[in-house]
């Protein structure tokens, strides 16, 4: 059966993808730090540190339960010997880092909006590499695009701007091949998985438009780090607009199709396709305790980012999410 998520109208303005032209990584850089970082600065005031709740927290101290004091943070076992509640307190690791986990398959390479996905995907990376790397954190990535049954590009993590620099280049002007297989995110998590040993908040970038059963890798990984799914999305892959007979294309595959967009059966079916794969999606990340933050290309970047933070900063932190030396 044609997967209609995948298949999206051919347009003569539709951006131009990444590939057919080079980009100065040092420049959109700049760009970055003009723009969405200097907006994100004057907001967040430190709240970056939100986004590695869990991620290296050692054991400071205990100490007698105070009226200020969060429950969460009781420790059940000194306070039954002692008669007398007692907490812990904690203290943030300094070693801490972030990988970027990033889906550059072709489906990415479409936007109906001003920008594709996939430079959605290079603006997200690099506000947010740039954001925790300029505070001493390290920051690796792995990018896969679909050209082999394997991660592409393996940086490791690492601190400093050259290493930013070389990061967004790979980004901006990595190419994929058009013939390309299928995405396979289970690949990308496995390997993930597999080559990063310390605990880290590890952002998966992608549409999540893949091959099935990657669930069950994003559950063992969840077990080990602080994911967070940032999901990639355009409007029209949640409904078409009007525009009548036309060809759709799987950008991954290269399969067409052509259909009259106007049929009501159509559009109702593609709703009810698009409508079951978010179901799916949200399922999948509440079942594995996976955050997800929902980027669109006709939303401005820094909107959404803001809106998960503060969503975030209120969720408790549970005992699995924190590494605490006994």
């Amino acid at each position: 059966m044609f997967n209609f998520l995948k298949s999206l109208p051919k347009k003569s303005n539709a951006p131009i993808a990444l590939e057919r032209s080079r980009i100065d990584p040092e420049q959109f850089l700049k760009q970055l730090e003009w723009t969405t970082l200097k907006r994100l600065d004057g907001q967040l005031q430190g709240d970056y540190r939100t986004l590695f709740k869990g991620s290296g927290l050692e054991l400071a101290d205990l100490r007698e339960y105070q009226a200020h004091d969060d429950v969460r943070h009781i420790d059940w076992n000194v306070t039954a010997r002692m008669q007398v509640p007692y907490v812990r307190e904690h203290q943030e690791d300094r070693e801490m880092s972030a990988w970027f986990l990033v889906d550059l398959s072709r489906s990415n390479e479409f936007g109906s909006q001003s920008q594709t996905k996939r430079m959605l995907a290079t603006r997200f990376v690099g506000t947010m590499a740039r954001l925790l790397g300029r505070r001493g954190n390290r920051i690796g990535a792995m990018l896969m695009t679909g050209t082999s049954s394997r991660v592409d590009n393996i940086l490791p993590s690492r601190t400093g701007k050259a290493h930013l620099v070389q990061l967004l280049n790979l980004l901006l002007n990595t190419h994929t091949d058009a013939k390309a297989q299928a995405t396979d995110l289970k690949v990308l998590l496995s390997t993930a998985k597999a080559l990063i040993p310390q605990r880290s908040t590890i952002f998966i970038i992608s549409d999540f438009i893949s091959e099935p059963y990657w669930e069950r890798a994003l559950g063992e990984l969840s077990k080990s780090h602080d994911v967070i799914a940032v999901r990639l999305c355009d409007p029209i892959e949640a409904v078409l607009e009007p525009l009548g007979l036309c060809i759709l294309e799987d950008l991954e595959t290269g399969e067409q199709l052509f259909v009259d967009v106007n049929d009501p059966s159509f559009q109702e079916k593609y709703r009810r396709i698009a409508q079951d794969h978010t179901d799916f999606l949200i399922a999948s990340f509440a079942q594995t305790g996976t955050d997800c933050l929902e980027l669109n290309t006709n939303e401005p970047m820094e909107d959404a980012l803001l809106r998960f933070m503060q969503l975030r900063k209120r969720k408790p932190t549970t005992v699995h999410q924190m590494s605490v030396a006994a």
